[in-house]
């Protein structure tokens, strides 16, 4: 008898140590890992409790808070005529920067008093709106500690490391290094291998591929069905006339959650909640760990665009029934 009792003590020991191991997942009990309380779904861009004014202002632009981190002037003459966007775009004007591998990738930003043409909206819009708070070298005064929130708050699992992830481009290890960064911009455009996948018609991505299809049931294709999907220029017939922005895989306004709707679905599913991280606008949860007939989210979302070739998605490669660990 007491040595049943001991076996069951046993087990109800082991069983309580592996409930009380912590796995991310923000979406069981609405909350991060270790948080008994929700965390808002801005996470970082609560900007210190300064909240949505922390980037919008909704009276007057980059004057209301506080200028450009240079000198307090405010550069910008259109400054907050676009979703009350609250930050100076205008130190960022002109420059030409050169992202990727040695910099191949460049893009010339636009003059001020020319952000909002519709040749330059979507990279107004989709990158110097981001640079202009995560900048190194712009805006290193806009209230950014160039660390991980996730990171701070101990959401990261522990084979990220012990070194600080900085959240400053071109302030990460090296100055004025944005050859580390993926490339953004309109020579970023994406692989011509989709054109085999994918086709635009009337100015949206379509597909009738059978294996775009397969990977669609696997994983999806929110960045292709989402809100901000790569920007297609006028004209375009073409997958590979499209480009990249910040925003064709970042979200602003929700840091750990990714929501299906509508056409833009998850593994077939319509609805439903996903984890993420870093703000991706897609479920990215590099705490999932994937079976042996499993991919890991993360690299799925990267599978969208690289769908073929070196890294490529298994359905291209003819491997088909890998579904995700979301």
């Amino acid at each position: 008898m007491k040595r049943i009792l001991l076996v069951l003590l046993s087990v109800a020991i082991f069983a309580t140590l592996a409930m009380a191991q912590v796995t991310y997942d923000p979406l069981v009990g609405g909350s991060p890992i270790g948080e008994t309380e929700p965390i808002d779904k801005l996470g970082a861009h609560n900007n210190g409790g300064r909240g949505c004014t922390g980037c919008h202002a909704p009276h007057s632009g980059a004057h209301g808070n506080g200028g450009n981190a240079v000198d307090g002037t405010v550069i910008d003459t259109e400054t907050g005529i676009w979703a009350l966007w609250g930050q100076d775009m205008g130190p960022l004007a002109g420059l030409t920067i050169g992202f990727g591998d040695e910099g191949a990738t460049q893009e010339t930003f636009p003059a001020v008093g020319s952000f909002y043409t519709a040749e330059n909206q979507p990279v107004t819009e989709g990158i110097m709106a981001c640079l202009s708070c995560h900048d190194g070298n712009i805006a290193k005064g806009a209230m950014m500690t160039n660390a991980s929130w996730e990171q701070a708050q101990g959401l990261l699992p522990a084979t990220y490391g012990t070194g600080t992830i900085p959240t400053l481009l071109a302030d990460d290890g090296g100055p004025n290094n944005y050859e580390n960064d993926h490339p953004v911009g309109r020579n970023a455009t994406l692989p011509s291998a989709l054109n085999t996948y994918w086709t635009v018609v009337n100015g949206a991505f379509q597909t009738t591929n059978a294996a775009t299809l397969e990977f669609i049931s696997n994983y999806g294709a929110p960045q292709f069905f989402g809100r901000t999907p790569p920007v297609l220029p006028a004209g375009a017939t073409t997958p590979s006339q499209a480009y990249i922005v910040c925003t064709t895989c970042h979200t602003p306004h929700t840091m750990y959650t990714f929501s299906a709707s509508g056409s833009n679905k998850v593994a077939g599913q319509s609805s439903g909640t996903f984890s993420s991280f870093f703000f991706i606008n897609a479920p990215y949860n590099p705490t999932s760990v994937p079976t042996k007939n499993q991919a890991s989210s993360t690299a799925q979302f990267c599978r969208q665009c690289h769908f073929r070739g070196a890294g490529g998605s298994n359905e291209a490669s003819n491997i088909n029934n890998v579904s995700t660990a979301f």
